[in-house]
């Protein structure tokens, strides 16, 4: 009688284990909360921007392409060179219908600091909570802040969580076609143009 409960309790465990991944292979089922990977539609977002406007994602889903990247800290070195990448190929982004969206956990002020010194012509969202990183699965360490001098002042740029460098393209079907989680920052702007150019 054990031996055949035991032979039923293992023929049960692997027709679950089965089903779970016939629905993960047909693309029905995702991660956990909170990871997110390639041909898994891509979580609903809500931010502020650098103006202190509400985002929103759903208003872009379905007619951009939507680039999505975390990035540590504003006016920090490899932050600074993959905003300026991202910057120089704009032109060349939007003529491929991209929207690039960047998210830190910085305040909006910040973020306004940011663009006005470097001339980002994008925008960044302000997730100071590490809501929007959570939804993404974005690994997050405690936040902080920094001292630069900008126009001759010295400002104090502030941010709740610190994120991890990762990028995730989504592409008009609302579907993850991108996750990155080794990006190199200077280097990102060029890998989203060949990844857009393939998916044409």
């Amino acid at each position: 009688m054990k031996v055949l409960y035991r032979k039923l309790s293992i023929s049960m465990m692997s027709l679950v284990c089965l089903c779970g991944l016939s629905a993960s292979a047909s693309g029905q089922v995702s991660g956990p909360p909170g990871k997110v990977d390639v041909g898994d539609r891509a979580p609903a977002f809500t931010a502020k921007d650098d103006q202190g406007k509400g985002w929103k994602s759903t208003d872009y889903v379905g007619k951009k392409i939507l680039v999505v990247y975390f990035y540590p800290a504003d006016m920090t070195g490899g932050c600074t060179k993959q905003a300026c990448g991202f910057r120089d190929d704009m032109k060349t982004l939007q003529g491929k219908d991209v929207e690039v969206i960047g998210v830190s956990g910085d305040s909006p002020r910040s973020h306004q600091l940011f663009k006005k010194e470097y001339d980002l012509n994008f925008t960044l969202l302000a997730d100071e909570d590490g809501g929007v990183a959570k939804k993404f699965g974005v690994p997050l360490k405690k936040g902080g802040s920094i001292k630069r001098t900008i126009d001759g002042k010295e400002e104090t740029l502030t941010r709740g969580v610190t994120a991890a460098r990762w990028t995730f393209v989504i592409d008009k079907n609302g579907k993850v076609v991108m996750k990155n989680t080794k990006v190199k920052a200077a280097d990102d702007s060029k890998a989203i143009l060949k990844l857009v150019n393939s998916l044409k």
